[in-house]
């Protein structure tokens, strides 16, 4: 279950500045692990600031989101293990998308 806007907002503004980002219009606040692969829903610690991959014209393209589907297929299909998908997408979601997405 997500959280609240009230829950999220005052959170989000704070990781935004422990990451020295001033502008948060081009971030969005995200879940490391997400949701559907059963990451924290309000813990700080899963929660970071990710660049708003949004395009003119609303294109939107966001290779996180990308991988966060193929890896809960994988999961649903027993082709990778719950907590295997959980550390790769924890631990360097970006190889993994090399790999998987």
């Amino acid at each position: 279950m997500r959280p609240a806007r009230t829950v999220t907002e005052p959170e989000k503004r704070a990781s935004m500045r422990a990451y020295g980002i001033s502008d948060a219009r081009s971030f969005e606040y995200d879940h490391l692990v997400p949701l559907e692969l059963g990451g924290a829903a309000n813990d700080p610690r899963n929660l970071w600031p990710e660049p708003d991959y949004r395009r003119p014209a609303g294109f939107y393209l966001n290779p996180k989101d990308h991988l966060e589907r193929a890896l809960n297929r994988l999961v649903c299909t027993r082709a990778v293990s719950l907590a295997r998908a959980q550390r790769m997408i924890a631990t360097g979601w970006i190889a993994a998308y090399r790999r998987y997405g």
